[in-house]
């Protein structure tokens, strides 16, 4: 799972930039991280470029800052300690270390912003396809086993563990307990790494995982299906009877946690993700309700194969405006962006189960001839549009749901289609007038 630090049970903070792309509608959890999920997997951290974010305070000489967090451990120590964590667990922070590589990569982010297309192309490729079939073909009596218990289809839960980690085959190689002490201390949301690390303290205190063996993202997300601690607190069960929730070494509490998770976070069972779908040609794409099938349908929406769901409660998405695929979603939808609220990710996690399963791929095109903008270009078009009496909010080079808010009010008000997509040309429009 991934992360602004949101991280539903997850994850890393994800970095890249905006790829959560216009929606006619969002999730209620949308509020948090919907304006930084640009999903990269957490464990892609390596390929962050290194820009260095704007107004980034200058840091402390490495002598005075290696001593300073020694210092901040010690009194870290003494306040784990006062709420219960036990010695034996507090002499795993021991080996714990100031990881200067994990500060870099919180503070930087890359200056180009990936296209919607381009991430699914790699989340979704012929290779993730084929390995998914064959890990579910490995695994198939331990996933349907899990899919009967929590009501998450096998193929979604197959999916996710292929989307967080490809399998297994990169879930990080950072000490969770170092990478949430260096954030605690230096990082841009010292309190919730500090929580996590006492969170990560409290697993090793319960026997679950040995100190040395809790690895993952340098953002703190974990094993195959990378959860952060308090998510594995919450959400990680044993799945193959033997006592601990092993997210690190065990399929079956792999698979167990994950489908927990979503279940949880209100998957229906019998239900599928969504549908694409094709507009019609006056669609108001201003519109932010959730409504029941039937109501979309009334409106002229057809499913591009087949029949519409039968959703009491369902948005339309335009990941990439209105010349990309369109989308109907329902519950299950959101119960995958609570897993990590991007939109990219979802999408992904939704459509390579399809492929898995052999079911058809996404039909329509992507508008691959967009440039996207660059962070510097997205606080551009924003100060241009709270120029213009838009009030967009603060102009961080995020296009965040206020951002599309405003930039589909412009559209409306220059006569153009208010998808709140963000193109080169818009831009140029913009700097026109």
């Amino acid at each position: 799972m991934r992360s602004n630090y949101l991280f539903s049970p997850c994850r890393s903070l994800i970095l890249s930039a905006t790829l959560i792309l216009p929606l006619t509608m969002l999730s209620a959890c949308a509020s948090t991280q919907i304006e930084k999920e640009q999903v990269e997997a957490s464990n892609t951290s390596t390929a962050v470029t290194q820009t260095v974010a704007q107004n980034t305070p200058q840091p402390a000489q490495p002598q005075q800052r290696h001593e300073s967090f020694d210092a901040w451990l010690a009194d870290f120590r003494r306040d784990a300690a006062s709420q219960g964590i036990s010695a034996r667990a507090l002499s795993a922070l021991d080996n714990v270390r100031y990881i200067e590589r994990i500060i870099e990569l919180d503070r930087h982010q890359p200056e180009f912003v990936r296209p919607i297309w381009e991430y699914l192309d790699g989340a979704v490729s012929r290779t993730r396809i084929s390995n998914g079939q064959n890990r579910l073909d490995e695994h198939r009596q331990t996933a349907l086993q899990m899919q009967q218990r929590y009501g998450v289809p096998a193929e979604i839960i197959v999916s996710i563990w292929g989307i967080e980690s490809d399998y297994g085959r990169n879930f990080g190689s950072f000490s969770a307990l170092s990478s949430f002490a260096t954030l605690a201390y230096d990082g841009r949301r010292s309190e919730f790494a500090r929580t996590e690390l006492l969170a990560a303290l409290r697993i090793i205190d319960s026997g679950e995982i040995a100190a040395d063996e809790m690895i993952g993202s340098w953002a703190g997300a974990m094993g195959h299906t990378q959860f952060i601690p308090s998510s594995f607190e919450s959400y990680a069960k044993d799945g193959d009877g033997d006592g601990r929730r092993d997210i690190w070494g065990s399929i079956p509490d792999v698979m167990a946690s994950t489908a927990n998770y979503l279940a949880q976070a209100g998957w229906q069972a019998n239900q599928p993700w969504g549908i694409e779908v094709i507009l019609p040609a006056n669609f108001d794409f201003t519109q932010t309700d959730r409504r029941s099938s039937a109501e979309w349908s009334a409106q002229g929406i057809r499913a591009i194969s087949g029949n519409l769901p039968n959703f009491a409660s369902a948005a339309v998405i335009v990941p990439a405006g209105a010349q990309g695929p369109a989308f109907m979603v329902g519950p299950n939808f959101n119960a995958i962006l609570r897993y990590n609220n991007a939109t990219s990710y979802a999408l992904a996690v939704a459509t390579l189960a399809d492929a898995i399963m052999g079911r058809p791929g996404i039909q329509q095109s992507w508008p691959r001839d967009q440039v996207p903008l660059t962070r510097a270009q997205v606080r551009e078009l924003q100060e241009a549009l709270n120029n213009r009496g838009y009030n967009v909010g603060v102009a961080d080079g995020i296009m965040g749901p206020n951002t599309r808010n405003g930039l589909r009010a412009f559209q409306r008000d220059q006569g153009l289609v208010p998808d709140g997509f963000a193109t080169q040309s818009l831009l140029e429009r913009i700097r026109g007038r």
